[in-house]
């Protein structure tokens, strides 16, 4: 897709209201042709030449209502800019957004988390700036013709060298295009090494100061820094000196004009009512210029800003960017009670099937190969195996958060055709081997968003095994609990991710690992728990711990990425040697 295609595909995003927004400000452009005229009927009036016979106080009304026309329809034309402008904003960062959340967990995005942010923040501004220009300069090329026409019905000579700034206006702007998309990517790259660094900083002060890399890592941002401070500093020149080279050509042509319009004037050929109207006018042909080369410069930024955010999609079509899906803008409108509603549809979990499951890794070629299991609608069972067996790899497969080479996945002999979207409250809630928690309260780290109606938030709480440390808490559930989760301890924080996921009151919850930090009697509880209180809850746990294993209805022994074995304890350490080194190890650990 081309720059230009790009910008189409913007514009008609919203067609009805960007045609709104086009007209309000072509008329807000076009109405100083109005003042023009009655400025040069006054001055020719002073003459005695003027053909509009309205007096000094009507001419004076007439210029009174001009200018309160232009101060309305801008009102009207900032609301309109604004209601479309950002559209387009939110529409590319939900298209982005949407992009990034429906790929595997392993290759969202291909930057840090830093740096995704400048592509979010900066380069869709960046194009919505473009996008908004482009109403600009529609409106400002119908002022051109309008008061060209005027002026060359009053001098040809001179109306063209009004317009012979705009010509070379036109060929500096497209001399700097190279050089102007050059200085602004590497802005932008620059400015997401800092985003970058700063992000990593935050994420691993505790790492740092261990290591005592305090300074070689302020040395490291402060370069960052520097080169984000000169490359910014190119790319704000050029772009200055760009707009003064815009606005300062105008110059020219009002000297020109000045040194012909005296001899003119003694000639008889021009009137001073001519001479008023060639210099009202431009100062709004300066506004065309200089317009007009802002865009082309924007419209060059855009490029490398569409570039960049192509880099995000990893391959995708740039298509991606400009879906014209609805925006759910307003509570109880038709685009968000649908999303509701869909994401509300539940289906109990009588089987899941699983076929021939396989994915590689692209770096190692490890993974899993030929995965096929079965769980029943309330069943509990356990993934094990040694480390490296591809247990996280089988589970993080199946619910869609990495690709899956081959294989089929069944949910009630139904085909589950994008697990990564499916596999989500409320069919199935997961917790990670690794807590993900927000330096926020602990209650919200909890629902993150969810409705804690009912008695869900009491119960999950209960279930995890938490009411006794958030009682010990000093602000109980209120309580932040920091970066990361820093100042919880790790049973505490895998806890805390288990409530998230029991809140969610799925039919299928996948535990990866969860209880690796807990000690042997909070581990029981939980499991009693969770039986107790869920017993129809269908569930698939990884671990090597024996109390998940005793609760177990299945077992799954993986080993070398495939499953080795798998049935019940007892079964297991009759038939299987790594079964048994698992078991007995965990016992000896004990």
């Amino acid at each position: 897709m081309t720059t230009f295609q790009f910008l189409m595909r913007l514009i008609t995003f919203r067609p009805l209201l960007y045609a709104v927004n086009a007209l309000s400000w072509t008329i807000i452009y076009l109405i100083p042709i109005v003042p023009g005229l009655i400025t040069q009927q006054f001055f020719d009036s002073l003459t005695g030449e003027d053909t509009l016979k309205v007096g000094t106080w009507g001419i004076i009304a007439l210029l009174l209502a001009a200018s309160l026309a232009r101060v309305a329809m801008i009102y009207v034309g900032c609301i309109t800019d604004v209601q479309f402008r950002f559209r387009v904003a939110m529409i590319l960062r939900r298209n982005l957004l949407g992009h990034v959340l429906k790929q595997p967990g392993a290759r969202a995005i291909p930057v840090s988390p830093g740096e995704a942010i400048s592509y979010f923040r900066d380069d869709v501004d960046q194009t919505e700036e473009a996008v908004s220009w482009s109403v600009d300069v529609f409106g400002l090329a119908c002022f051109a013709a309008v008061s060209s026409y005027i002026l060359l019905k009053i001098d040809v000579q001179m109306t063209l060298l009004v317009f012979v700034p705009l010509i070379l206006v036109v060929t500096v702007a497209q001399l700097a295009t190279s050089r102007l998309q050059k200085y602004r990517a590497a802005s932008r790259e620059s400015t997401a090494r800092v985003t970058g660094a700063i992000s990593e900083m935050f994420s691993n002060v505790q790492a740092i100061q261990v290591a005592g890399a305090e300074d070689r890592v302020i040395a490291r941002f402060r370069s960052f820094n520097d080169d984000r401070r000169k490359t910014m500093l190119k790319d704000k020149l050029l772009g200055e000196t760009l707009d003064a080279v815009f606005t300062n050509s105008v110059n020219l042509g009002i000297g020109l004009i000045l040194l012909l319009a005296g001899t003119k004037m003694r000639g008889g050929e021009f009137t001073v009512g001519d001479f008023s109207l060639f210099v009202y006018y431009l100062t709004f042909v300066t506004q065309v210029i200089s317009n007009v080369g802002k865009f082309m410069t924007y419209f060059k930024q855009m490029n490398v800003a569409m570039k960049r955010m192509l880099e995000l999609l990893q391959g995708a079509s740039a298509k991606v960017l400009v879906m014209k899906d609805a925006l759910p803008l307003r509570k109880g409108s038709d685009a968000a009670v649908k999303q509701e509603k869909g994401a509300n549809v539940r289906e109990p979990l009588h089987t899941l099937e699983v076929t021939g499951l396989s994915y590689r890794f692209p770096d190692t070629g490890r993974g899993i190969e030929d995965i096929r299991l079965q769980l029943r609608g309330g069943s509990f069972t356990v993934v094990t195996g040694a480390i490296g067996s591809g247990k996280t790899t089988l589970v993080r497969t199946l619910l869609g958060l990495l690709p899956k080479d081959e294989g089929t996945i069944a949910w009630n002999g139904k085909p589950v055709e994008d697990p990564g979207t499916f596999f989500t409250p409320v069919h199935s809630a997961y917790s990670a081997q690794i807590p993900r928690l927000y330096s926020d309260t602990l209650r919200n780290n909890i629902l993150l968003g969810h409705h804690e109606g009912g008695g869900a938030l009491d119960r999950a709480v209960h279930d995890s095994v938490m009411e006794y440390d958030i009682a010990h808490l000093h602000q109980g559930l209120e309580t932040v609990v920091g970066p990361r989760g820093v100042k919880l301890s790790g049973g505490q924080m895998q806890r805390a991710a288990a409530a998230r996921m029991l809140v969610r009151e799925a039919e299928l919850y996948v535990f990866d690992d969860v209880s690796s930090a807990l000690d042997v009697e909070t581990e029981q509880k939980m499991w009693e728990r969770l039986f107790e209180g869920r017993g129809n809850a269908t569930c698939l746990v990884v671990s090597h711990r024996r109390a998940a294993l005793a609760h177990a209805d299945h077992i799954i022994v993986m080993k070398d990425g495939r499953i080795e074995n798998e049935g019940t304890v007892d079964e297991l350490l009759a038939s299987s040697e790594t079964f048994r080194e698992l078991w007995y190890g965990e016992s000896a650990s004990q």
